[in-house]
């Protein structure tokens, strides 16, 4: 089974804030504004729909990937395309940049991530392990490390400059004992902990260096799809086919928040970069933002 997703990428500041929404249309359109986008960019140049969309840290660039087995770089205030970067050989499922701005991580249903120049283009590095495709891609917080989430169940862990594997993470399992699929992964800011979202309806925390298990949240009554550290590392954001986020304590593991008003399945989850609003986008076609404060 393939989930095509709509992943969503926020970036707020003050009262304003960007997004980047993908489309099956193979379009990226961008929205700048406060409670509505009122300036917008429609970025058109993929063949084929858009699976992830990453801002660059400095907001500048904006990367895209598509069915199409390409990665595309946009100037993402005149909406030129700057680059194309071909060498997946099936659809790129998520793209992500390094901290720096300098690199471009890719993963693919090919069952590789690619890293990438994010000036030049070149490829500089083949991430090759997983042995089914890979859904979800991120640099931890200091762009020393990658970790990868698969269809195989697993999370894997990168050395980012030379490529080499340093952890699997197993432990996703269904009703049945066989490892189900993981659709998301993010390292927590300070780069100390992992966590993964599964089709098990569960969400697990890593330690990162060891890959010890850490804590098993469970709730959602159907997959996880996407998960998401608060600024401060104190909360996780989980996104769910259940048609619900919710938000819970990284220490303790306690359900702190369930965020209801979606029709349709929730595809992705962000954070707000001060910790107060969260962003989730949805098969029902829309993206909300809620308040993120416990109650």
């Amino acid at each position: 089974m393939q989930k095509i997703t709509t992943r969503i990428a926020c970036w707020f500041r003050s009262r304003s804030w960007v997004a980047g929404f993908c489309s099956a249309a193979g379009w990226v359109v961008v929205g700048i504004g406060c409670q509505s986008a009122d300036e917008t960019l429609t970025l058109k140049g993929h063949a084929s729909g858009v699976n992830s969309v990453a801002f660059s840290p400095d907001g500048k660039r904006l990367a895209s990937a598509s069915v199409d087995k390409t990665v595309k770089v946009w100037d993402a205030t005149s909406g030129q395309e700057t680059l194309t970067l071909e060498g997946h050989t099936s659809w790129v499922t998520s793209v992500a940049f390094s901290p720096d701005g300098k690199r471009l991580a890719s993963a693919s249903q090919d069952r590789t991530v690619k890293v990438w120049d994010a000036t030049s283009g070149q490829e500089t590095l083949t991430l090759e392990g997983h042995t089914l495709a890979v859904n979800s891609v991120v640099f931890s917080p200091d762009g020393k490390r990658l970790a990868s989430a698969s269809l195989e169940g697993m999370v894997k862990v990168w050395d980012a400059t030379s490529g080499q594997e340093t952890l699997t993470l197993k432990g996703h399992d269904g009703v049945d004992a066989q490892p189900q699929m993981v659709w998301s992964v993010a390292f927590s800011p300070d780069g100390k902990r992992l966590a993964s979202a599964s089709q098990d309806r569960a969400v697990k925390v890593w330690d990162a260096t060891s890959g010890a298990e850490t804590l098993t949240l469970k709730g959602h009554t159907d997959g996880v799809y996407s998960v998401a550290f608060s600024p401060d590392g104190k909360r996780l954001a989980s996104a769910s086919s259940d048609q619900t986020v919710k938000v819970w304590d990284t220490t303790s593991g306690q359900e702190t928040l369930t965020l209801e008003g979606h029709t349709g399945g929730v595809n992705s989850v962000a954070f707000s970069p001060d910790g107060k609003r969260l962003a989730s986008a949805s098969s029902d076609q829309t993206v909300k933002v809620w308040d993120a404060t416990p109650k």
